[in-house]
Order: C-alpha cells, then structure tokens, then sequence
C-alpha cells in the first residue's frame, strides 16, 4: 500500500520525506490557500522535492466556464501545469491532474488520458461515479471517505466496493482513499487492500503511536541509565 501525504506545507513533505514514507503528494486548492503563499511558487516547491524519482504530485483543475464545468477549460488548465513544469525544468512526469466527478470532467479524463496526462478524479462519494472514472481512464479515483462518514455513511465500505469493481474487471485505475480522519480509516482501508491512503500530516504522524509502546521506551530508557557503562 502506497501512502500520499495530503497537504500543500513544504515542511510537512520535506518531515515526511526524511522519515522515507510517503510516495506522492496531494493538493487541492484549499490546502495551497493556507499556506498563503502565491500558488505557482507552493507547486513549484512541491515537485522541486521529487524531482529525480516517481512521485505522483496531484495539482487541481477548476475548468469553468459561463460557470459551469467546462471539459475544455479543464484540459486547457491542465497543459497550463504541463507548461510552467517544462519551463522550470520540472519532472512533468510525476504531474496528476484532479480532475472534480462530473460529466465534464469524465470528457477532460479521457481527452488527457489520450495525451498520456495521469488524472486522479476527486469527490467521488458512490460506486457508480468510481465506474465511470475507471470507464474515461483515470489514473487514480478518490473517494472521500471521511465526509461520507460525517453525514452517517461508511466511507470504507464504499472503498471496499471500489477495490472489488477494479478486481473484477482489472480496470488499470487505482484508488486513492482520501478526507482521512484518522488512524482507523488508514488500517481499514489496507484491510480491504486499497492502493493508496492520502494522509494528513497529524494523522501520519499518529500512525506510529501507541500508549504501550511509550510506556515501554520509558522503562527501557530508564533501566540503560542503571546499566554500567564501559568505554571501549
């Protein structure tokens, strides 16, 4: 199972990247708002990280249009990230284009399919608009697990019929369990053998905690003090 970091702060990557964790990132256009920073310079950090390795950067698409989704605009938006990665010498090839659930979007996924663009199809909160994303060709397909239990659904189980879905057809997209909350949605989501789990930060950080163990470290560090100390 591969973990994505879900955030748009540097420092929590370059953290997550030194503990040998994680391998990709996630964004959205929330995330990047809170770091309050101009927003080509936050992706161009991002991908400054992953520059010489395989590491799926998802940036998103808006694409509207007399306001309303627009497949072009999307596509349009997405040869922009194309664009401003080849003039900064940046690895286009680890570029993830999200792409919002919609009939438009279906259209941009399988226009940037075409165009060997990956996509990763965010907002997904049924089995039928995970379909869809595997029919147009998504790379990746992200459903919410954790609005969906906000609201009194199961998120997980959604997931579990994801999975089933791509094993029973051997659809190539993968799915990218995403609004983690928690340890629990992490563990679950492996158990049902789910690709990829998109992290916050605090909740990777949690992932390594347990009561027992620190009450372990303790006595153990507490007992070395006792322990004679012979200099070789």
């Amino acid at each position: 199972m591969k973990f994505f970091i879900d955030t748009a702060n540097i420092e929590e990557i370059k953290t997550a990247l030194s503990w040998g964790l994680i391998d990709g990132v996630t964004t959205n256009p929330t995330l990047i708002a809170k770091t309050k920073r101009p927003f080509w310079d936050v992706v161009k950090d991002i991908f400054l990280l992953a520059q010489d390795k395989e590491f799926p950067i998802s940036v998103e698409v808006i694409g509207m249009k007399n306001g309303k989704l627009d497949s072009e605009a999307m596509v349009k938006e997405a040869f922009t990230f194309v664009e401003f990665l080849k003039e900064h010498n940046l690895n286009v090839n680890n570029l993830v284009v999200k792409i919002p659930m919609s009939l438009e979007g279906l259209k941009a996924v399988k226009l940037l399919k075409e165009k060997n663009i990956k996509t990763n199809v965010t907002l997904v909160f049924s089995a039928n608009q995970a379909l869809l994303a595997m029919k147009a060709g998504a790379t990746f397909i992200s459903p919410f697990v954790g609005r969906l239990d906000d609201i009194g659904h199961c998120g997980i189980e959604l997931v579990e019929k994801i999975v089933k879905i791509i094993n029973n057809y051997k659809f190539d997209s993968q799915v990218i369990v995403s609004s983690v909350r928690h340890p629990k949605h992490v563990l679950k989501a492996a158990l049902i053998g789910a690709h990829i789990a998109t992290i916050p930060f605090g909740v990777l950080e949690k992932l390594s905690k347990h009561p027992l163990t620190d009450i372990g470290l303790e006595k153990f560090l507490k007992d070395w003090e006792n322990v004679p100390q012979k200099i070789f």
